[in-house]
């Protein structure tokens, strides 16, 4: 695999990043990708119990991937959590090498992060954020379509035409993100223009991710219809289909209010389905290519056959 503009950015061997997920992208798993060549990326609120300090447990997880691997990487911060400054204060204090912001204002911590010599990788689901990120600062922009597991941008743009588009119009790196699941994926995200990529749910099912075995079979035994998008009142979001969406989508159909479900899916479901595996009462958040998911194994192993199928889908198209 070629050395792009995000491989030496970064200073990774492969420019494969780790996405950071909400309660299961924890040290162990961070340390694993960083070890076998990529970027491996924490979550604030890995293995959090909902009573626990958010920032401690970042600086427990940041402390964790430290003792586990001598290679850079990440940490996930969603500028909309109302405690960004503190985390921002605290991965500065940890002198974490790289950073990837979403849901938020880019302008609002860029410059700060920056200073302190931590690389910015900005989420964008359309072409007008991407170029906002970019005036504002960031190295990278991290161009996610909406095959993506989790909060997805408004717009429904699929990543196959945002990331061409994204990439016309602006100057710095882009990393592709967003139903990429093999190395195939990898090959095609190149072919747009992408100079890296992105990829969470393909790292759900790996033996150091600490997601329940339940939410990893979940993944394992979706197919290519095992997902659907609910919230798109309040937020699109991608998860497998299970109870929970059920009723979002039956609630969305009879016209229930933002704040009727906003109630309903409160603030831990995604931690009771991910971490708990409670199947009827929890939210699985997953991308649309889970059915290319076909078991569990270690994150190595998962990095080592991205790389190694790279040539091979070039040469098939030479």
């Amino acid at each position: 695999m070629k050395k792009t503009r995000i491989s030496e950015l970064l200073g990774i061997e492969y420019p494969l990043i780790q996405g950071g997920m909400n309660w299961i992208s924890n040290a162990e798993l961070a340390a694993a990708v960083s070890n076998a060549g990529g970027l491996g990326v924490v979550s604030p609120t890995a293995a959090m119990d909902v009573s626990d300090s958010l920032t401690e447990n970042l600086r427990k997880q940041i402390r964790k991937t430290s003792e586990l691997t001598d290679r850079p990487f990440g940490v996930n911060l969603p500028l909309m959590n109302p405690m960004s400054k503190d985390l921002v204060d605290l991965v500065i204090e940890e002198r974490v090498a790289v950073v990837t912001t979403s849901a938020g204002n880019p302008a609002t911590f860029t410059a700060q992060l920056k200073a302190a010599g931590i690389k910015v990788l900005h989420v964008v689901a359309s072409v007008k954020h991407a170029k906002g990120a970019e005036k504002h600062g960031v190295d990278a922009v991290i161009a996610e379509g909406y095959e993506a597991g989790g909060h997805n941008g408004f717009d429904e743009l699929p990543t196959f035409v945002l990331v061409p588009q994204v990439v016309d119009e602006v100057s710095v790196p882009v990393i592709a993100a967003g139903g990429i699941m093999d190395a195939r994926g990898i090959v095609a995200a190149m072919a747009l223009g992408a100079e890296g990529v992105q990829m969470g749910t393909l790292f759900i099912t790996t033996r150091e991710c600490v997601a329940h075995l339940r939410f990893k079979q979940a993944v394992v035994e979706a197919k290519d219809t095992g997902t659907v998008i609910t919230g798109r009142k309040v937020g699109p979001t991608r998860g497998i289909k299970n109870p929970v969406a059920d009723k979002v989508m039956e609630m969305e159909g009879a016209g229930a209010s933002v704040n009727d479900i906003l109630t309903y899916v409160g603030f831990a479901r995604s931690r009771q389905g991910q971490l708990e595996g409670d199947w009827e009462e929890g939210e699985m958040y997953c991308g649309a290519g889970a059915g290319l998911v076909k078991g569990v194994i270690d994150a190595k192993e998962v990095m080592e056959q991205l790389v190694s199928g790279v040539p091979g889908v070039i040469n098939e198209l030479a």
